[in-house]
């Protein structure tokens, strides 16, 4: 079988299979299942600052092909993921990313304090959320405050590897990623969920209660593969490719596309074993192809 080590901004995987933020909880109940040693990489759910309890329900919402969501960010809060989550999941023969969203870049620079010294492998900084000082605009939707926010996140983590996720809700991403790039980012992941709505006919109010969401799921895999595309080949930093990922030729895609490695997330729900799954049928189809590794289907398209 091919060799399916990866190396993600210094970073090595046993696997190229990363269970993305916000699918797999902190891994406890997903343990039930299998050994998280098995995957990659395990992306914990967002942690913020100070705990939050998210927003009202309903806030999740099933579409054709995926899923709209406004859960808000609901988590414990960094100092007890570090206390609590971090112990449980550092028994296990996987790599640890910490997924951080803040309302300030003062807010990223102690999170990424706290958790570098409690030794995550990696962390996650998510820029798709809502900047108080920019007057409510997520920092990943101007390349200034995204590199702003980079740049803090990049000085508090130490040796620990930044990653920046992506938002699809731009006009060009690549604008972005170069700017994240510049900032001092040592990879970036894409696509975060696409924003969306869905409306009762009947009520006609929204089926949200925060109105609109966003969409994952296997609709959103097209515009993945062609963002990570135009990432990869605008940027010299490794990606991390998401976004409707549920079998492994899925993976395939991303990785052809330029992605150093794949994260799992909504298939997780429909299928607790998908990632997995995913692992396993992109080894075959390395295999079939002939390639003695993995890493060598990142990058491979053949454009017409």
């Amino acid at each position: 079988m091919p060799d399916m080590k990866v190396n993600l901004a210094g970073m090595t995987m046993k696997n190229p299979i990363v269970v993305a933020s916000g699918t797999f909880g902190f891994g406890r109940e997903y343990n039930e299942f299998f050994d998280l040693g098995e995957l990659g990489g395990i992306c914990a759910k967002g942690l913020t600052l100070l705990p939050r309890e998210g927003n009202p329900a309903p806030r999740i919402a099933e579409t054709p092909m995926g899923i709209l969501n406004s859960v808000g960010l609901q988590n414990p809060g960094v100092d007890a993921f570090i206390k609590e989550e971090l112990p449980f999941l550092r028994q296990f023969d996987t790599k640890v990313i910490a997924n951080i969203s803040g309302n300030t870049p003062e807010e990223y620079g102690i999170m990424c304090d706290k958790l570098a010294a409690a030794g995550v492998d990696m962390i996650e900084v998510n820029i798709s959320c809502p900047n108080v000082k920019a007057g409510g605009l997520a920092y990943g939707t101007r390349p200034d405050l995204a590199a702003e926010v980079t740049a803090m996140a990049r000085k508090h983590a130490g040796s620990v590897p930044v990653m920046v996720k992506l938002s699809p809700n731009v006009t060009d991403i690549t604008e972005i990623a170069k700017a994240v790039e510049s900032a001092g980012a040592d990879a970036v992941s894409l696509i975060n969920t696409i924003r969306g709505m869905r409306i009762d006919v009947n009520t006609r109010r929204p089926v949200l209660k925060m109105n609109t969401g966003g969409m994952s799921g296997p609709a959103v895999l097209p515009v993945a593969v062609r963002m990570v595309w135009e990432v990869a080949n605008a940027v010299k930093i490794p990606v991390l490719g998401m976004g409707g990922v549920a079998k492994g030729e899925d993976a395939a895609q991303l990785m052809l596309a330029g992605a150093t490695a794949v994260a799992v997330g909504t298939s997780l729900f429909a299928d607790p074993y998908a990632a997995i799954k995913v692992r396993d049928e992109l080894a075959a189809i390395a295999d079939r192809q002939g390639l003695a590794s993995v890493r060598e289907l990142t990058g491979g398209v053949k454009p017409w």
